[in-house]
């Protein structure tokens, strides 16, 4: 029996809507103020907690900081405005460090030779894909999604 091949574009179309489509998720984080900022984040994974930081981020501009699923329900912010001063801090402490860091616990900071550092947090309700939207301080408008 002799089968007839299809034309390319049908067999890719084909062939596009039966493969599983692979799920992109990341944590972005997009600077919607008018000063570059650094950013640190906190969150806890199966290896318990963790801080990361500097990510660098101009004005007007989004970045991915983590690729692949958010990895906690919970995600803790610290953000520095180097253009005109002043920061985005909580109540939430954590470890930090003045040049990019990954730190693994939030205990005993200074002991370890950490900056203890305020945190506010973000609630992404269990979503596997999150950015955090950071706004001018008179910006009531934009929040995180």
């Amino acid at each position: 029996m002799i089968r007839k091949a299809l034309p390319l574009p049908i067999a890719a179309a084909i062939l596009l809507s039966v493969s599983p489509r692979l799920a992109m998720a990341d944590l972005k984080f997009c600077n919607a103020t008018h000063g570059r900022v650094g950013v640190s984040i906190g969150y806890q994974d199966p290896d318990g907690w963790a801080t990361e930081g500097w990510w660098n981020i101009a004005s007007q501009s989004c970045e991915t900081l983590l690729k692949g699923a958010v990895p906690s329900r919970f995600i803790y912010v610290h953000a520095v405005d180097y253009d005109r001063g002043g920061e985005w801090a909580g109540t939430n402490f954590m470890c930090t460090a003045d040049k990019s860091f990954s730190i693994r616990g939030v205990q005993d900071c200074p002991k370890r030779g950490y900056k203890r550092t305020g945190f506010f947090e973000v609630d992404t309700g269990e979503a596997k894909e999150w950015t955090v939207r950071l706004t001018d301080p008179d910006n009531k408008e934009a929040k995180d999604k």
